[in-house]
């Protein structure tokens, strides 16, 4: 039986653990808020700040109550024990992902899995295994984690920080401790990549989280940058700038969110618009299914200092997105460019070095050995500059390292990120599960400066809306980009914000903004907010139509474009939103119909059309992409009675789904609609299907050959033809792709052998739909907050636990969980399990 359906452990160990864990979880329950302080976190030269978080004997303690879906509600007198109580938690449900991760980490996935092998992506974009060990071992033998961890606050993290950082890391390790044995998942069972950790892998997770969009994003461009050989450097041509359009291309899909693997939605009402007059919020991130970049979520209580509900990434001892009493946030996938590249001037006759302002500087030459799964060692070098590391491609940009010819220079690339010397991710998440309204919230922006690559939409019980873009950006004006930029910046930086600068000139390095924390990036006050309108929603576009009907201007372009189309989600969404805040008395429920309504934005746009022109076509015919007539007829009557939706009971939904999918992806620029886009009605255009376009034809045709190729008749429900398998039980689900812009996104991926979408890629994962007040119907007057949550996967990816695919069928069903965030509610919850775990 697993540790969290156990009431009362019987080994001495645990007996003992549960006296202390008692006393704390009376104290917990008994005295009023605020009796019980917590305890000073340990001062900064603690000498367990940087230990190894094994933590025996350490005194960590922590109660942790077990609710319906194997939500835990965590409490702990102090940080430490917080931090144990999480990490315990935390392992418990997804052990054998933390653990892979910590390889990943260590740089030992060649040794364990094979060096062709291919990590899950949520760490780095490292293609091999060999890549990401190459990456990760850099980063340990430069002490780069360590390094940051010496810095005092506030570019460094706090005390409070470090403490919760050590004890995750001796929870993780107490519970493998008493687990190792007991271990079900198949993924690690008895596998010895299964190890302890110290406080500072913690660090280094967030370290690798943190760089996500900046070197982790360019892993295999830094550990394949090799020099031009001497060979190569005697009969090298001049390096010729990469061809305009293939680079505008490969940058504006480098930084599309279209096809990324993260992106989300957030609306954060004002109290004008809400039932309450509190304000309301809705987050609905969209992440990996599977891997280490999933949610997880808790309940996490240090009495009279701290109580925050919500997702955390995996691996992180804070509350990532969620809510206390007083605020509730979420974040976005922000288009801020989180790097930029400097093209270095290289010395004729060395090309490990270039120069700056007519001096000579020696690129550092950084060795990295790892080992293979026979033992053999594989070593290679990285080199670094005084800008970052070279590179020499970054997801499908080609940037070569070139040697000169002739007397002329070579040229290389170094990349810039600024996110390299930031491990303030989580201590922002922190801050934010303590503010106490927006004006907190901002305040925690404002002094952690922490966040790299996401938006942060609030709302507080006071009905205050607030939106930041308060990303840690390289401080590239659109000044210095039409100052310093090179050939191929002035492609690069209009077509996506990414900026190519002149290295050899130290002026054309970044300058550092008024109130930055980081040198060489934007200050808090230079970055996009918009606050108390209405409504604040973003759906991954840039902040332009934050608030519609006042769009926000002014912004440089490395924070996103402006007067541009805007993706279908966005436009679909503020549409929505909008609606419903000019209708007013939003509740709770308006939420979540709001998350479930499942419509599909290319439907109410296309569908008719798309049905007309099907009516309309010579013989019912239509010509497929191999050029045989397809008898599309059917299809006509079933797109116009579809009910423009992507419910699990929709009939049509599927067939409009692999139609607009092919029409989506073989339309040339500028073919789809008949109306261009019009920047003064930048929601409504462009619009009107393009019938006309000879891919609407052929996308009709194939999508029609595609479902009767597989048996699927057209005018199936989307129930029986998109879902997921666990444990053998078929979960039907909501929801579509980005390309048909809904709002509830399942990215699912088609089984082209056999028809059906039998899994998800990403998609919503944690949603919460947070009021204050309690004056909606049906909702709790007595306490604060309400909220409703859904973890759309479930808390563990282990196929044994309880808790592998509980909350995915409250998916499939549209359904949410009703938070057990009060007191009263957590004792209240049926089967309450409840553990006490301790280190003494």
């Amino acid at each position: 039986m697993r540790t969290r359906l156990r009431a009362v452990r019987t080994t001495r160990k645990i007996r003992k653990a549960a006296l202390a864990g008692a006393a704390l979880l009376l104290a917990a329950t008994a005295l009023p808020a605020g009796a019980l302080q917590a305890t000073a976190a340990p001062r900064a030269d603690d000498p367990q700040d940087h230990g190894s978080g094994s933590g025996s004997g350490s005194g960590y303690s922590a109660t942790i109550r077990w609710t319906e879906y194997g939500i835990p509600h965590i409490t702990a007198k102090d940080y430490p024990g917080l931090g144990f109580g999480n990490g315990w938690a935390q392992a418990t449900d997804q052990i054998c992902v933390l653990a892979d991760g910590f390889t990943t980490l260590r740089g030992e996935r060649s040794r364990h899995f094979g060096a062709q092998g291919k990590p899950d992506g949520s760490l780095s974009s490292a293609g091999t295994n060999l890549a990401s060990d190459q990456f990760f071992t850099g980063v340990r033998k430069a002490r780069t984690v360590e390094k940051l961890l010496e810095q005092p606050p506030p570019a460094g993290i706090s005390r409070e920080m470090r403490a919760l950082s050590r004890g995750w890391a001796a929870g993780y390790n107490a519970w493998l401790r008493e687990h190792r044995d007991e271990i079900t998942d198949p993924a690690c069972k008895g596998r010895s990549w299964v190890k302890p950790i110290t406080a500072t892998d913690v660090a280094r997770r967030a370290f690798a989280l943190s760089v996500l969009g900046g070197q982790g994003l360019a892993a295999d461009g830094i550990t394949a940058a090799q020099p031009p050989g001497a060979t190569a450097r005697k009969g090298a041509k001049a390096a010729k700038p990469p061809a305009k359009r293939a680079t505008e291309r490969a940058a504006r899909r480098l930084f599309d969110r279209r096809d990324a693997d993260m992106g989300s939605n957030a609306v954060a009402f004002h109290g004008s618009t809400t039932a309450s007059g509190s304000g309301a919020l809705l987050g609905n991130p969209h992440y990996p299914w599977s891997g280490g970049r999933r949610f997880w979520q808790s309940h996490m209580t240090i009495p009279g200092e701290l109580d925050a509900s919500g997702g955390s990434l995996l691996g992180s001892p804070t509350v990532s997105i969620g809510h206390n009493k007083h605020v509730a946030w979420s974040h976005t996938v922000a288009t801020g460019t989180t790097l930029n590249l400097h093209q270095l001037t290289l010395d004729p006759a060395d090309p490990t070095a270039y120069t700056v302002d007519g001096k000579t500087e020696r690129m550092t030459e950084r060795k990295v050995t790892v080992r293979d799964k026979d033992g053999k060692q594989i070593t290679r070098s990285q080199w670094w500059t005084r800008y970052g590391p070279v590179v020499t491609s970054l997801e499908g940009i080609d940037l070569p390292w070139t040697a000169g010819a002739g007397g002329t220079a070579g040229t290389a690339y170094a990349l810039n990120d600024p996110n390299a010397t930031n491990l303030r991710l989580s201590q922002a998440g922190l801050g934010f599960s303590k503010a106490r309204s927006v004006d907190g919230m901002a305040k925690v922006l404002r002094t952690t400066q922490g966040l790299p690559w996401v938006n942060t939409i609030a709302a507080d019980s006071a009905g205050h809306s607030y939106f930041a873009q308060g990303q840690v950006l390289p401080r590239v004006t659109d000044e210095l980009a039409e100052r310093c930029g090179t050939p191929l910046g002035k492609i690069t930086f209009p077509a996506a914000g990414l900026a190519v600068l002149d290295g050899s000139r130290a002026d054309c390095a970044p300058e550092t903004g008024p109130g930055a924390l980081q040198k060489g990036t934007f200050g808090p006050s230079e970055t996009p907010v918009v606050k108390d309108t209405p409504y604040v929603e973003n759906s991954n576009d840039s902040p332009w139509l934050t608030y519609a009907p006042r769009p926000l201007t002014g912004y440089g372009r490395i924070f996103g474009d402006q007067d541009t189309p805007r993706r279908l989600r966005t436009r679909g969404g503020i549409e929505d939103v909008s609606a419903m805040a000019a209708k007013g008395g939003v509740t709770l429920d308006d939420l979540q119909k709001q998350q479930f309504a499942n419509r599909v934005v290319t439907g109410d746009m296309a569908a008719a059309d798309a049905a007309k022109a099907c009516a309309a076509l010579p013989g019912g015919t239509a010509p497929g992409s191999d050029g045989k007539p397809v008898d599309v007829s059917r299809a006509c009557q079933v797109l116009a009675d579809w009910d423009r939706t992507s419910k699990t009971g929709s009939k049509g939904a599927l067939l409009f789904d692999r139609f607009w999918q092919k029409l989506y992806a073989a339309a040339k620029p500028g073919e789809l609609w008949r109306a261009p886009f019009d920047p003064a009605s930048p929601v409504s255009t462009p619009r009107d299907l393009n019938t006309a376009a000879p891919a609407f034809r052929t996308a009709l045709a194939d999508a029609v050959a595609e479902l009767d190729r597989h048996g699927i008749p057209l005018d199936a429900r989307l129930r029986d033809h998109q879902y997921v398998v666990r444990n053998g039980e078929k979960i039907s689900l909501p929801g579509s792709t980005e390309a048909l812009g809904t709002w509830n996104q399942t990215r699912a991926v088609w089984d082209d052998a056999k028809g059906d979408y039998r899994e998800v890629d990403n998609g919503s994962s944690y949603i919460q739909a947070v009021t204050f007040g309690g004056k909606g119907k049906g909702e709790d007057r007595t306490c604060p907050v309400q909220a409703r949550t859904l973890l759309t996967y479930s808390q563990s990816q282990n196929p044994r636990s309880p808790h592998y695919s509980d909350q995915t069928k409250l998916f499939g069903a549209s359904r949410m969980v009703k938070e057990r965030f009060c007191e009263r509610d957590v004792r209240k919850a049926p089967g309450l399990r409840t553990e006490h775990v301790s280190d003494d």
